[in-house]
């Protein structure tokens, strides 16, 4: 009870207050009324979060920051009658009731599906609130017999104000409705001033599912044939976010089809390209990148694809997609021998490989050849022997003392994740310390070693950057919180951008990783809720305009994935996607492939009907479908999160590398040899 208690008043704190919220009886309220009772079970333990939640019917629970700003306006007070509209799960209804009290004040509430009056009506005489008062109807036209009434509060939007709820306030009442079309509303204030005049005011833009009655929406959405303002002129007609995304939509061809990439010739311009996955397992996702890829280099002088993947692995691919030959002439160790080992090892990612080592072979000027990086901070024990390999060739002695500091790591390297647990006492602390000498020493030796050799001098000194950072980030993983994440994603970045820097001003680079990381934090619960931050923000930060993020999406299909960390991969069935997700308004868009320019200039009106929070879909290596709801949908704002969106309606799972693939005749130097 303590733990949920905290939970309600940090709600308030950082929700509410935070937002300018400053009326004492609705903070009061919103502190008193226990919201995880107004929702599902299974929805309870997101029943303070910064979002809406579904309840039946497909209805939703408002966002706890916008029931409060509602009440705020229609200035509630003790004593008052208010008339609530739209009734749902009865929070709002509970909040107002805690507010207008037992003695003088009380709320009507009109809900029109039967089930949710219910169970509202139930849930509400449970909690002791007998000043709320639940019947089924249509609330566009108010209830007369009660009227008037201090405040109407309208919790769904409707094409107009109803004349009805105008008529039923009292002299001096406040309505506060949402008008406006569907997911897109401007949230009115109307304060009667007299028997015939009233003020207006807007209070902002706002999203509620569609008020249906005789005086709002019908049920088919159009708009009822006899509901017209008071100056007879039509109201706003009501098109749909489906039918919008489908008139923006642009159909994309097939992945494999050369035309595929020029779609994206629009990003050509950019110094950074990030495109993103809503899953690690996808193959739509793997190739649509490849083509879009393979254009950016061949038409617009991409020379860097930065891949969400360990540095050294990575490493011995852009060793034999540049002909830049084995370390110290000894064959590579097959790169991705690690879970997930699916994620690289797959056969997309192997005809992209085989792609760009013949399109770097017609590149005369190996400076002028595009290499294959990763960001990635996972593989401690081969960015160890990376970087011992490297000193053992240009420095001996500095060799002997980098096994030293290196040390203590080395009984952990196979299961780096043990050395987070050991490393929660303070006999291992000393590491980090160590390791961050050594990067710094082999840095300071810059210019002995880039004379030797400059690509294999870039490759040591990001292999001594990992190793300090991974140290790091072992260590913290066991903490909680955002930092190891916030670790993570900067050393990501920091990476891409110790690329850029050593590449030279003109080079341009193509991002591969997950939506999670390339979609822009801040416009998502990750960074408002949890505080944490991702490649893709930071890339804004930094780069502006001149970083396009483009994100990826699908409705249903099959996924390579695992049930828990290291365990086998397993081809799963993707679930359709839940009816209150942003995949679930493309999948309705009825267009099975298309791109969506998001940007403001090229298709402002589906931007702006998209910007309000919903529900979108992750899944990483991990699926878990039976929890998918917690485990893998999070809160975001698509416009804002991303510049533009691919959609696959229907997906397969990668095809992972096995012996059948196996190739006889390729060269030692081939990375993916089975």
């Amino acid at each position: 009870m303590a733990n949920v208690n905290q939970q309600r008043q940090r709600m308030v704190d950082t929700q509410i207050a935070r937002r300018g919220i400053r009326n004492e009886a609705v903070l009061a309220a919103m502190r008193a009324v226990p919201r995880e009772r107004f929702v599902a079970a299974d929805m309870a333990e997101f029943a303070y979060a910064d979002s809406p939640l579904p309840i039946p019917e497909g209805q939703t629970i408002s966002q706890p920051a916008i029931v409060a700003a509602m009440i705020d306006a229609a200035e509630v007070g003790p004593g008052d009658r208010v008339l609530e509209v739209g009734t749902g799960s009865g929070y709002a209804a509970a909040v107002i009731a805690q507010i207008v009290g037992h003695d003088a004040g009380h709320v009507f509430t009109i809900e029109r599906h039967s089930a949710l009056a219910q169970s509202a009506t139930s849930r509400l005489r449970e909690l002791g609130y007998g000043n709320v008062t639940v019947r089924v109807g249509d609330g566009t036209v108010g209830w007369a017999e009660e009227a008037p009434f201090d405040a109407i509060l309208v919790s769904a939007g409707g094409p107009d104000v109803p004349p009805a709820l105008k008529d039923q306030l009292a002299v001096g009442g406040r309505l506060v409705i949402p008008v406006g079309a569907e997911h897109e509303q401007t949230l009115l204030k109307i304060v009667r001033r007299s028997g015939t005049a009233y003020d207006r005011e807007e209070r902002g833009r706002v999203a509620f599912v569609p008020l249906i009655g005789a005086q709002g929406w019908a049920e088919d959405g159009t708009r009822p044939s006899g509901n017209l303002n008071p100056d007879h002129t039509p109201g706003p007609t009501r098109r749909t976010v489906p039918t919008m995304i489908a008139a923006a939509a642009e159909p994309l061809p097939d992945p494999d089809d050369p035309a595929f990439g020029r779609f994206f010739d629009r990003w050509g311009d950019r110094r950074v390209v990030l495109l993103g996955e809503a899953s690690h397992g996808t193959s739509e996702f793997y190739r649509a990148r490849a083509a879009i890829t393979k254009r950016l280099v061949e038409r617009h002088g991409f020379t860097i694809v930065a891949v969400e993947a360990d540095w050294p692995d990575a490493a011995a691919v852009d060793r034999h997609v540049r002909d830049r030959g084995a370390r110290n002439g000894v064959a590579d160790e097959p790169p991705f021998q690690r879970f997930p080992t699916w994620m690289w090892r797959n056969t997309d990612v192997a005809a992209f490989v085989d792609w760009l080592h013949d399109h770097n072979r017609g590149v005369a000027a190996p400076d002028r050849r595009t290499g294959f990086y990763g960001l990635d901070l996972y593989n401690m024990g081969g960015s160890i022997a990376a970087v011992l390999d490297y000193l053992d060739r240009v420095d001996p002695e500095a060799a002997a003392v980098a096994r030293e500091r290196y040390g203590c790591l080395t009984p952990w390297q196979k299961d780096p994740s043990t050395y987070g647990r050991a490393a929660l006492t303070q006999g291992f602390r000393r590491c980090e310390a160590a390791v961050i000498d050594q990067c710094r020493a082999l840095l300071e030796k810059r210019l002995d070693y880039a004379g030797k050799d400059g690509d294999r001098f870039l490759d040591a000194t990001q292999n001594a950057r990992l190793i300090a950072t991974a140290e790091r980030y072992y260590r913290i993983m066991y903490y909680g919180g955002a930092e190891s994440w916030n670790l993570r994603d900067t050393h990501m970045f920091e990476t891409l951008t110790a690329l850029l820097d050593a590449k030279g001003p003109q080079a341009r680079a193509v991002v591969w990783a997950h939506n999670s990381h390339i979609g822009d934090a801040r416009q998502t619960d990750m960074g408002i809720t949890r505080g944490e931050l991702n490649i893709g923000q930071l890339c804004r930060e930094r780069f502006g305009d001149a970083a396009a993020l483009i994100g990826f999406g699908t409705h249903s299909g099959t996924v390579a994935a695992a049930t828990d960390w290291g365990e086998a991969m397993e081809v799963k069935r993707v679930r359709p996607s839940r009816p209150d997700s942003y995949e679930r308004l493309c999948h309705e868009s009825g267009v099975p492939r298309f791109l969506l320019d998001l940007r403001a200039e090229r298709n402002e009106a589906v931007r702006r009907c998209l910007l309000p929070s919903r529900l979108e879909r992750f899944i990483g290596v991990i699926y878990r479908p039976d929890t998918e709801l917690r485990s893998h949908y999070s809160e975001a704002s698509l416009p804002q999160q991303f510049d533009a969106y691919v959609w696959f309606d229907e997906t397969r799972a990668v095809t992972p590398l096995g012996p059948e693939h196996a190739r006889s005749g390729v060269p030692d130097t081939y990375p993916f040899g089975v």
